[in-house]
């Protein structure tokens, strides 16, 4: 076994949401393991363009929003000006709505679906030829959708769409995975958990009180994103199609209901 299986090595990479938190993970994990260039994405530009200066000359900022079809499609054209192809691509852009069961608005379910299972899908339809290009039977594409342990274990907090958009995502890998994978285009997810992010502020400001609910006893860290990134993006996950990857500490899979809980 080579440490080669989990290179990547001259391969090209496109991350949204790539400026800050999970997204920002990914496109240094994959810049350390050899990427030839990781393009980042995210609404606003300053944060793209200082993320992008701060992981080097391999990164390479596209700012754009991306919660329309009309922003996938920018972005995917802004791409095409700069590549041919697409190795991995990496659906990460995402958001969240909180509010009382009776007062959950139409725009909180709206904005929450639409960045979250209708983004994903277009801009992998957008970017489909470009995976057609890079992907072959020895060196398939790789498409990685960024879900949520909340689309497999429930999380007391009412949000109700991220709930259903995260398990929609899951779901929505499934189908695709079995359409792609014909042309040599892989699609798997990760089911994140706690992890420091200006989406779970939580995990950022009390990471000692969260990872106390954590099988593990700790939230997540930088690398332990990047790994399971690398993972599914390098040949060491070229027979994986298919599936989410819960990387939250045993969370979602191994923790103990209370006593009397259990039938």
């Amino acid at each position: 076994m080579s440490l080669d299986l989990f290179s990547l090595k001259g391969r090209t990479a496109l991350v949204t949401g790539g400026s800050r938190g999970i997204g920002k993970m990914i496109a240094r994990g994959f810049i350390e393991a050899g990427a030839a260039k990781v393009y980042i994405s995210s609404r606003k530009a300053g944060d793209c363009d200082a993320t992008a200066a701060e992981l080097g000359p391999a990164c390479i900022s596209l700012p754009q929003d991306v919660s329309t079809v009309d922003g996938v499609q920018a972005l995917a054209g802004r791409y095409g000006e700069h590549e041919d192809k697409l190795d991995i691509l990496v659906n990460n852009a995402g958001a969240a709505w909180g509010a009382p069961f009776d007062e959950f608005p139409e725009a909180g379910w709206d904005k929450v679906m639409n960045l979250n299972v209708k983004s994903p899908f277009f801009l992998t339809q957008a970017l489909h030829g470009a995976l057609k290009k890079a992907a072959s039977p020895d060196k398939p594409a790789k498409v990685i959708n960024v879900a949520s342990i909340d689309g497999i274990y429930l999380n007391p907090l009412e949000t109700y769409s991220y709930h259903a958009s995260k398990s929609s995502l899951i779901y929505l890998t499934r189908r695709m995975a079995a359409t792609l994978v014909k042309e040599n285009i892989l699609v798997t997810c990760i089911a994140p958990g706690a992890f420091p992010s200006a989406m779970n502020r939580a995990a950022r400001d009390h990471g000692d009180v969260v990872a106390k609910a954590i099988p593990q006893g700790r939230i997540g860290r930088d690398d332990d994103m990047a790994a399971v990134a690398i993972y599914l993006a390098s040949r060491a996950g070229d027979y994986v199609v298919g599936v989410t990857i819960p990387v939250d500490g045993g969370v979602s899979m191994a923790s103990l209901p209370a006593v009397g809980a259990a039938g």
